[in-house]
């Protein structure tokens, strides 16, 4: 009985949770400080635990704060065929032709990051510490998601093709098995260089939104093919993780996808954590490239601390919730 109830709950939470895990989006915050310069990094440095760790309070949110889901994901092949020219890139251009609740409903991703990265530049302006951090943490989020392709398809569980969990199996399940190196595993390299601005933030997320798109097909049909040659005790294994166990694709199944794939979800991974940092590079330049050193020492005032805090009550209530009403 304890087996099965612990397979019911990760079941759920693949159906619930849509986006980079919590390890990919931790690991793409992370590393992308190292790609800052120095003038950045006396800020960022110290700090890195916490980029990491509130690299998830978007999805946290989602509980709590009704608009944030679109924030996350845009369903692009809503409106026709690649490269959806009929959709504008730009917002109040998009709101001459589609209502507001149309955008929200099919996703909004790509806007959402240009008013991240507004609000990202006046922080600086202002220095305010609390600010720089809680959204740089936020747009390490939202541009992650935005590179996962089956954040810009209808299709984004397989739900329409029988293949619930194929999501988090490209983005849970595929990173934490390879990305780290171990005596079996190569392992991925997140050391990719240095951030640049980025002249046009618009051309650029909608880039990465186009490329997301483009290889939703490709992660749906390379999945589907993969399945209907593997058989079922092969596709799937029951692993300890931390004590419990929990039924997985199994480590052989997600290697032989990963290969299909050539690499996909390591390139997309570390296209995220380039991204990020040059967006959090681009809102610094922008505001003027403020002297951040008199930051780093600052510590979160006591709202801050009861902001975080409720946060995770909140996401833990209600994903209690969310299991009894199952």
């Amino acid at each position: 009985m304890r087996k099965l109830f612990f397979i019911f709950l990760i079941s759920l939470s693949a159906k619930q949770c849509f986006c980079w895990g919590f390890y990919a989006h931790k690991k793409i915050n992370y590393y992308a400080v190292f790609l800052l310069p120095p003038e950045m990094m006396v800020l960022y440095k110290p700090q890195i635990d916490f980029l990491s760790e509130h690299a998830v309070d978007p999805d946290k949110r989602r509980y709590a704060v009704p608009e944030e889901g679109p924030r996350h994901y845009i369903d692009i092949d809503h409106y026709g065929k690649y490269p959806w020219d009929s959709l504008p890139r730009n917002w109040k251009d998009a709101l001459a032709i589609y209502s507001e609740d149309t955008l929200n409903t099919y996703g909004i991703v790509p806007w959402w990051l240009q008013t991240m990265l507004s609000r990202l530049t006046n922080a600086f302006k202002e220095k305010n510490q609390s600010k720089i951090l809680k959204y740089s943490a936020d747009i390490g989020h939202y541009m992650a998601d935005a590179h996962v392709p089956l954040h810009a398809n209808t299709n984004h569980n397989g739900q329409f093709t029988d293949q619930n969990g194929i999501h988090a199996f490209w983005e849970s399940r595929i990173p934490e098995l390879l990305a780290e190196k171990d005596p079996i595993t190569i392992g991925w390299d997140f050391f990719i260089g240095k951030a640049n601005y980025i002249n046009n933030p618009a051309d650029f997320i909608w880039k990465r939104i186009l490329e997301s798109a483009a290889a939703a097909d490709t992660v749906l049909r390379f999945e589907k093919e993969l399945s209907l040659r593997t058989p079922g005790d092969q596709k799937y294994s029951f692993e300890d993780r931390n004590g419990l166990i929990m039924r997985q694709y199994s480590s052989a199944y997600s290697k032989a996808y990963d290969a299909l794939l050539k690499g996909m979800v390591e390139k997309r991974m570390r296209q995220s954590i380039y991204a990020v940092a040059s967006f959090w590079f681009t809102a610094w330049v922008n505001a003027g490239q403020p002297d951040l050193k008199n930051l780093s020492g600052k510590k979160f005032s006591a709202e801050d601390l009861k902001e975080f805090e409720n946060l995770n009550t909140s996401w833990k209530n209600n994903a209690i919730k969310g299991r009894d009403h199952e």
